[in-house]
Parts: C-alpha cells; structure tokens; sequence
C-alpha cells in the first residue's frame, strides 16, 4: 500500500504570519502521526519563511514515524542539518532562492555529476534519497545513474490536466516514467498538487507507487473537515 507523508509546512506559514507558536509546528507533526499518516515531510527554506531549522531538529526528537526532509542540496546549511538529523528520507528538490513553490524537476542529466556526489554524501550516512523529478524517460533513466534510491514524481502536470477533465491524458507519462522507474529498480515517490479528488485515480494507476508526499491540499481540507478527518480520508485514497 503506499504511502501518505503529510507536508507540514503550511502550519509553519500560519504561524509566522502571526509570530508565536500558534498553531504548534510539532504537535501538527504528532498529530499527523497519531492520526495514522505513516510519515512527516518537511521542506525548510535558506529564509526559513515557513518550517524553521529548528523546528526539523524538535521534530525529529519526537515523532517515531519517517520523517522526510526536502531542499536544495546547493545550499551547505541544508546538507549539514540533514546529515544532523539523520532523517529516513531526503529528497532532493531544485528550488531557486525566494521561489513560492517547488515548480520543476531536476535536469539529471546536466547535473549528474553534482547530484551523484550530494547522494554519495547522504547514502554514507543512512539516508535514502529521492530526486524530484519530470515524468521525462530521460530524466528518470538519468536520476538512476546518480545512485538515487527513488525518485518523487513532480505532479502538478497531473493534477492540471486531470482537472481539466483529460484523466487519461493527465495519467499517461506519469504512468511511463513510473514503469521505467520500476524497470531500473528504484523506488517511486509523488507529489504536488495532488488531492482528494485526483489521488485514487493516481494510485489505482501506478500501483507500485511507493509515497505520495501532501501538504497544501490536505491542509486545506483540514480547515474544513478536521485534521485528522482529512488525513484519514488521504489515507483512503490510497488503500
């Protein structure tokens, strides 16, 4: 069955737009547990606008479910407080400085050499690591020859185009690049945008995906139908 990692940082934008701790970043990391997510995602930015470092290290003390740490591998603070935490996951995201949100993929090809010696850094250490990637053959076959131990299907394609009402347009290179990725042999993440609405569809397609990585749209949906009414009603689209 695949998994549901809950993406907190929508919590820690709420507080900081306020100062305080209001609502409390680690309690909507327990809470995500406790209402049966089977992990925690977290993506702390160089300006820390939403999850503070310090907020992943009071995570990490506390949660017993995986916790995945997303970021760009190009900044040393961010390399330095994975190798610190020692998260189950990292995954490796090609954010530019100050971008609102994650909005493409890696070129593995172009940056093969820099993502093959950021793994080795992190493989040593214990961390599985996944690159965020298109649903491009040759990004996928690329991602493989860095040593990755999964890559995260960058889905926002998807969800565009499944909400316009072309479902199997939207499927079809999610479905292709997954089938390669199961090819070569390494594991299979999603994410962004993905929703109550487009998520079984995804998964009744890509049966082997292994986590699906939800932030904005559960929180969303928490607002309105209860925290975790929302992350057991994820978890059903999944099953």
């Amino acid at each position: 069955m695949t998994k549901l990692s809950v993406n907190i940082n929508k919590f820690a934008t709420l507080r900081n737009s306020r100062g305080g701790n209001n609502p409390d970043v680690v309690r909507a990391a327990i809470d995500a547990q406790r209402f049966g997510a089977d992990g925690v995602t977290v993506h702390p930015r160089p300006d820390e606008r939403h999850i503070r470092y310090n907020d992943v290290r009071e995570i990490k003390n506390i949660i017993t479910t995986e916790l995945n740490i997303e970021g760009n591998p190009s900044e040393q603070k961010f390399i330095d407080l994975v190798l610190e935490i020692q998260p189950h996951q990292v995954t490796l995201v090609p954010d530019a400085l100050g971008q609102l949100t994650s909005d493409h993929g890696w070129d593995t090809v172009k940056h093969k050499e820099q993502l093959i010696g950021l793994i080795s850094i992190f493989k040593k250490a214990g961390i599985r690591v996944s690159v965020f990637v298109d649903p491009v053959i040759e990004m996928v076959e690329g991602a493989a020859k860095t040593g990755a131990d999964r890559i995260e299907l960058y889905t926002e394609g998807y969800a565009k185009e499944f909400a316009s009402g072309n479902k199997e347009h939207a499927i079809q290179p999610y479905i292709v690049a997954a089938q390669k990725a199961k090819e070569l042999g390494i594991g299979l993440n999603a994410g962004h945008d993905l929703d109550l609405h487009n998520l079984k569809y995804f998964s009744k397609h890509i049966p082997w995906l292994d986590e699906v990585s939800i932030g904005h749209a559960l929180v969303c949906d928490a607002i309105y139908l209860g925290y975790e009414n929302a992350v057991q009603m994820y978890k059903r689209q999944l099953a």
